[in-house]
This record gives C-alpha cells, sequence and structure tokens, in this order.
C-alpha cells in the first residue's frame, strides 16, 4: 500500500488514472464519458478570479496584536481592553496601479491592510504605506484609476494621461511628492510604515467621541530602493517583495510594527486650519503626537497563496463596537466600493471563505446565493423582526453615539420616536368603502390569515385592525372563529 492519499474527484470518487485519458482505442477519439478529464477541464477553465481593478498583487502573511498601552479612555472595543491582549491578524500588502504580472519594485504607492480577528468582529485596517492619497472626492476615484492603467486605444501605459490628470489636480501635489521620493520604491514588504490614511473615530463606554488616524511604525525602520536597482530588480526579480517577505517568515525573521494613534478631539477638529477630514492632508505630529498602542509581528505564512491571499477581502466598512468613521468623503465612498467589488470578484457569499470569516460566532438573515457552503442557516429565521424564540436579535447595548456632521449628526432615528400613527389613514380608506368593498377585503384578510399557525401572531395583528377600525376587527375575527372580549 501508497502511504499517498487516494487522488480523488471534486466528489470523492477515486481516480485509477491521472494519466491516460478514456479513448475509443489506443488511436481513437477522446470519450465524453471520462467524466474525471471534463472535471479537470472545466475546473481549469475557471481557475481564475477576475484581478483586482487597483491592489491587484499582492502577498499576505498572519500574525499576532498585542496592546502595550492603556487606550480605553478613547474606546470601549474589546481587543484594547487590556495590555497584554492579543489578537490574530491577517496583513495583505500590494501595489496599488499595477496588474497582477506587474514587478513588486514598481514606483508605486504600497497597500497595507490588515484584518484583524476579533471577538466581536472583523476589524479590517485598510491602508496604503503612505498617510495621504491623490484625491479627496471619490467621483474622481474611477478617472485616476485609469490614468493608471492602460491606454484604451494602445493598450499602453500613457504618461499622458497620468499627467493631464495631475496637473488639473492640484489636490494630487502631496502624493506626488511622496511618490517621487525615494518613499516610491520601497525595499520590499517588511521595511515600510502604514498608516489608515484616513481619519477614523473611537469612542469610549461613555460615548465620548474622538478622530483618530492609524500608524504603524517599522520597528525596523524604513529602507527604500534607488531606482536603478528598482529597475534591476524588476527586470530580474520581479517577485521581489514577496519572495523577500516569505522567505524572512519562514526563516523566523517576524516583522514588527509599532501601532499608534493621533487623536484629534471634535473642536480640536473645527478649529483646525485645514479640513481635519481631507484625504490629502496630514495632522501635523507636533500637535497631535502619536500615542502608542501595541505591536503587530508577523510570523505565519499562508498555506496556500490564492485560498489565502487572492481571495483575502478586506475593507475599511468592517469596523468593531467602541469604532466609527468620519466624514472623510474619500472613506465614505471606499464603505461601499470595497464590499462591491468583493461580491463581483468572488462572490456574494465571500465573507465565508476561512480567511474571510470571523473567528467569533455570528448570525446574520443572509441566505442563498452562489457557492454558500456552510448551512445556509438551518431553520432559524431569516427575517426580522419576528417572534420565534431563539431567533437571533439586535443588542442596542451596541449602538454607536451619533456621529457629529456639523448642525445634524449621523445616527439611527427611531421611527418609532418621530411617527407613532400607522392608523388613520388605513382607518379613513376602509371607511370610504361601501359595505360589499369592506366585506371583500375581510374575506380576503381571513383567507390569507388562515394559514397562521404560530400562536400570538393572529391575536397581535387583530390589535392592530381594531385601532384601523373596530368593525375590521370584529370582522375578520368572526370569520376565523375567534371569539373577542366585548362582543
Amino acid at each position: 500500500m501508497s502511504d499517498h492519499p487516494i487522488l480523488t474527484t471534486n466528489f470523492g470518487q477515486p481516480v485509477a488514472d491521472n494519466q491516460n485519458s478514456v479513448t475509443a482505442g489506443p488511436r481513437g477519439p477522446v470519450l465524453l464519458q471520462d467524466i474525471h478529464l471534463v472535471e479537470k477541464l472545466a475546473h481549469f477553465n475557471r481557475e481564475r478570479v477576475p484581478e483586482r481593478v487597483v491592489h491587484a498583487k499582492g502577498s499576505g502573511a498572519y500574525g499576532t496584536f498585542r496592546v502595550t498601552q492603556d487606550i480605553t479612555r478613547y474606546t470601549s472595543a474589546k481587543l484594547f481592553e487590556k495590555v497584554g491582549k492579543e489578537t490574530p491578524v491577517f496583513l495583505r500588502f500590494s501595489t496599488v496601479g499595477g496588474e497582477q504580472g506587474s514587478a513588486d519594485t514598481e514606483r508605486d504607492p504600497r497597500g497595507f491592510a490588515v484584518k484583524f480577528y476579533t471577538e466581536e468582529g472583523n476589524w479590517d485596517m485598510v491602508g496604503n504605506n503612505t498617510p495621504v492619497f491623490f484625491i479627496k472626492d471619490p467621483l474622481k476615484f474611477p478617472d485616476f484609476i485609469h490614468t493608471q492603467k492602460r491606454n484604451p486605444q494602445t493598450n499602453l501605459k500613457d504618461p499622458n494621461m497620468v499627467w493631464d490628470f495631475w496637473s488639473l489636480s492640484p489636490e494630487a501635489l502631496h502624493q506626488i511628492v511622496i511618490l517621487f521620493s525615494d518613499r516610491g520604491t520601497p525595499d520590499g514588504y517588511r521595511f515600510l510604515h502604514g498608516f489608515s490614511s484616513h481619519t477614523f473615530s473611537l469612542y469610549n463606554k461613555a460615548g465620548e467621541r474622538v478622530w483618530v488616524k492609524w500608524h504603524f511604525k517599522n520597528k525596523a525602520g524604513i529602507k527604500n530602493l534607488h531606482p536603478a536597482e528598482a529597475q534591476r530588480l524588476a527586470g530580474t526579480d520581479p517577485d521581489y517583495a514577496q519572495r523577500d517577505l516569505f522567505n524572512a517568515i519562514d526563516q523566523g525573521d517576524f516583522p514588527k510594527w509599532r501601532v499608534c494613534i493621533q487623536v484629534m478631539t471634535d473642536a480640536q477638529a473645527k478649529a483646525f486650519r485645514w479640513n481635519p477630514f481631507d484625504l490629502t492632508k496630514i495632522w501635523p505630529h507636533t500637535e497631535s503626537p502619536l500615542i502608542e498602542v501595541g505591536e503587530l509581528e508577523l510570523n505565519r505564512n499562508p498555506q496556500n497563496y490564492f485560498a489565502e491571499v487572492e481571495q483575502a477581502a478586506l475593507s475599511p466598512a468592517n469596523i468593531v463596537p467602541g469604532m466609527g468613521f468620519s466624514p472623510d468623503k474619500m472613506l465614505q465612498g471606499r464603505l461601499f466600493s470595497y464590499n462591491d467589488a468583493h461580491r463581483y470578484r468572488i462572490g456574494t457569499n465571500y465573507a465565508q471563505l476561512p480567511v474571510n470569516a470571523p473567528q467569533c460566532p455570528f448570525h446574520n438573515n443572509q441566505r442563498s446565493g452562489s457557492m454558500r457552503f456552510d448551512g445556509n442557516g438551518g431553520s432559524v429565521p431569516n427575517y426580522e423582526p419576528n417572534s420565534v424564540a431563539g431567533s437571533p436579535a439586535q443588542a442596542p447595548q451596541y449602538r454607536e453615539p451619533a456621529l457629529p456632521l456639523g448642525d445634524v449628526s449621523a445616527d439611527q432615528y427611531s421611527h418609532a420616536e418621530t411617527e407613532h400613527d400607522h392608523y388613520t389613514q388605513p382607518g379613513d380608506l376602509f371607511r370610504l368603502m361601501t359595505t360589499e368593498q369592506q366585506q371583500l377585503l375581510i374575506d380576503n384578510l381571513v383567507g390569507s390569515m388562515k394559514g397562521v399557525t404560530r400562536d400570538g401572531i393572529v391575536l397581535r395583528m387583530l390589535a392592530h385592525f381594531k385601532k384601523v377600525d373596530p368593525k375590521l376587527e370584529a370582522g375578520i375575527a368572526a370569520g376565523l372563529g375567534i371569539v373577542l372580549e366585548g362582543y
């Protein structure tokens, strides 16, 4: 007996011969009945998912985040609740404008996206190795990225497109100066800083909110490549950064980052000389000094690149209780676009893939869709509100405090508090009906409600119909054989 496991089809049937197709005789044509051949070819044709529009080429690794300083005065997020607490993470580095086959050493910002697998759900810090960006409004983003890709006529990179856009977008100058400095060609992924770039917010148990920017400061310092060396590596080792990261971790040389925040109160934000939510601007460290939060270490390589790096889906929309967003226009655009891109690229159930799935219990009413490979929610109701015991329910204790936006605040305003009268207009309509129309309505409602079998639902609905008009309640009750008190 061989020590190797038996090769099988996707459905577990043993494969007797993986070298020779089923043919009509030794020299005859291949037969369609060779289901193993058909399965292999069909799967091979579908092995590639669409590459990311931006950040297409990347590398990733797992590691740990450990709290080193107490910031509970700023946030109630449980991953920061005590010094020494550790949270598993996944970090994906990337180039931004290049395609999957592009060189790792091209002049380009570098993506720096961290997924924290917390006990309250996944927190994704999706940023770059630069603290600013080229534009400040999401309406310009598709046009900007078009200039970084290929000319639609020639299919070639086009400096005219790039510099035409930049010459008409002076807000890009801050990022241009960074990009064309030595920081535009980092020496791999192990020696660069990471930034949220965007302004986010934190709030504590008292509901007090502050604005924050996240900084990941490389503990070994940053290293950059001379343009000539970057160009040489692009020709001789285009996967230089991927190779360097994987080999370093494999050999136990673990990269580390000091995780910090800058903090600004709302009063400070209102008095700041620039818009503090402008993605093309920084907060000077002399005015908003770095506050240490913890240390991030990468210490484990993925076992399979496609499953764990190519299918990794990170989004700035993924935050946890104790964290919030800000009026940053670019951030607001990304809150939609990232998850939407993931649904297009790897499917509506991308969040179930192991690298993306939370490592804490999770429950929702989302069901079905392509590639649903869990129990699809079983018998638990897929709607809410409901009166089914044991079904997932909202948890008001996690309510985020209102987000100030000038003269108004972003909040979840209760309809029940702003509009109480759900009965006058349907009652007026009922009373406008002729006697025959009223009876037809009652008969139709009775016919539908006869199918209700769960306790309490009919009586709860009759209480609503009584507020519409007592005659409507009485007619439905009579049709259902229910004796009402007082009749």
